[in-house]
């Protein structure tokens, strides 16, 4: 019988570093990934119907450095993009208030 070594050699090459979950999930936040894909359903050269699926997975600095901030600006999303609806709302009221009090003026 032969005696094995298998004790580690400390100046063996090591293969690459091993990621789990939270590593994966951080690189993919960090730098963003896309998943584009199409469905076409055609019956008879007849088209049907057509789904287009763009998803952009990213955490929120990097959608807001790839452009992406539509959480920000969507009322129904952010009470601050809200607020400003409302406020240009009011604001074009008002000017057409005024515009119709001139006109009813100057008769």
């Amino acid at each position: 019988m032969s005696d094995v070594d298998f004790r580690q050699d400390p100046y063996l090459a090591s293969g690459p570093p091993n990621t789990n979950l939270a590593d994966i999930l951080e690189r993919v936040l960090d730098k963003g990934i896309v998943i584009a894909g199409d469905i076409k359903i055609d019956l008879l050269d007849i088209e049907l119907l057509t789904i287009r699926l763009r998803l952009f997975v990213a955490s929120v600095d990097t959608a807001k450095k790839a452009g992406i901030d539509w959480w920000e600006t969507d009322p129904a999303l952010s009470s601050r993009a809200h607020r400003n609806a409302l406020q240009e709302e009011n604001q074009e009221l008002r000017e057409r208030l005024k515009a119709l009090e001139a006109e009813t003026s100057d008769k």
